[in-house]
């Protein structure tokens, strides 16, 4: 399948009468578990990317540890010609200030084989957010690069209010709608789980809601969440830390003990192998 009829899948997604789950890769083999699982589409995360290379993410204390745009689309890049679903790249503030910047992004995007992409509000480096004239110009400029292509590419804006703001939640409405007057075909408010107040954003934000689980908790039941209205499920990087994590455990065991009680979880080697070249036979046919 071609790249606009993934992006067109994707948008058709965020019209349908049910919502989905998007799970977040960081690397070719995650994205190809998550295609074989079934997922309908698949996001990135620039935390596991970052974390992949030994680097920051969204708290960046020095501009050195940063993943560059560069080495960003290397990956998604990588991602996305290796599944046959939809890709939704995490691109962050769209690496760079202005609205041009934004704009070439997207289209650097699009261009890549991407169906979709998230934009944040939030500046990099600082914890607060872009005063709100210039976020909404950032999502017109968007706009405008994907309808000058004539593409199906689903623009995300991501509204950080929640997690930055005073009374985050009201805040997180009013910039999410009137990034949908600017353009955005989803919305996503990052910061928190509790049913009530995800009723609320599904009540008062006009457009498809994307909502976050393991943002810094095991919270949540995703059919609760789809229920409830939500129109698009997303991971972030709870899966990559969740690994790391792993790791980490596995490498404490065998220092401490001696015993490797982990291996116990691996996949087969035989069946990795059927499922890689399962999936490269299955984006060849596409």
């Amino acid at each position: 399948m071609g790249k606009s009829s993934l992006a067109s899948c994707f948008s058709k997604l965020h019209d349908a009468e049910n919502g989905f789950i998007m799970p977040n890769a960081w690397d070719i083999p995650s994205a190809l578990i998550f295609m074989e699982a079934g997922f309908p589409a698949i996001g990135t995360t620039s935390a596991g990317i970052a974390f992949s290379l030994g680097k920051q993410d969204y708290a960046v204390g020095d501009v050195r540890l940063a993943v560059s745009k560069k080495e960003m689309f290397v990956r998604l890049k990588e991602i996305s010609k290796s599944v046959a679903v939809p890709v939704n790249g995490d691109l962050e503030a769209g690496f760079g200030d202005s609205p041009e910047a934004v704009a070439a992004t997207i289209r650097h995007a699009t261009e890549g084989g991407l169906s979709g992409a998230n934009i944040e509000d939030k500046r990099p480096m600082v914890p607060e957010l872009y005063d709100e004239h210039l976020a909404i110009e950032r999502i017109r400029a968007a706009r405008e690069v994907i309808d000058d292509m004539q593409s199906s590419f689903v623009l995300t804006a991501r509204c950080d209010a929640i997690q930055y703001v005073n009374k985050g939640l009201s805040e997180a409405i009013d910039r999410s709608n009137r990034y949908v007057e600017a353009g955005a075909n989803c919305l996503f408010t990052p910061g928190v789980s509790d049913i009530d107040s995800i009723k609320i954003l599904v009540r008062e934000i006009d457009g498809p809601l994307n909502m976050v689980m393991g943002l810094g908790n095991a919270e949540g039941n995703a059919k609760e969440w789809l229920a409830a209205g939500v129109q698009r499920i997303s991971l972030g990087g709870s899966v990559a830390r969740a690994a790391l994590g792993f790791i980490r455990q596995a490498a404490r065991e065998i220092r401490d003990q001696g015993t490797i009680s982990f291996a116990g979880s691996q996949l087969p080697h035989s069946e990795l192998n059927a499922m890689f070249a399962s999936a490269h036979e299955q984006k060849e046919q596409g």
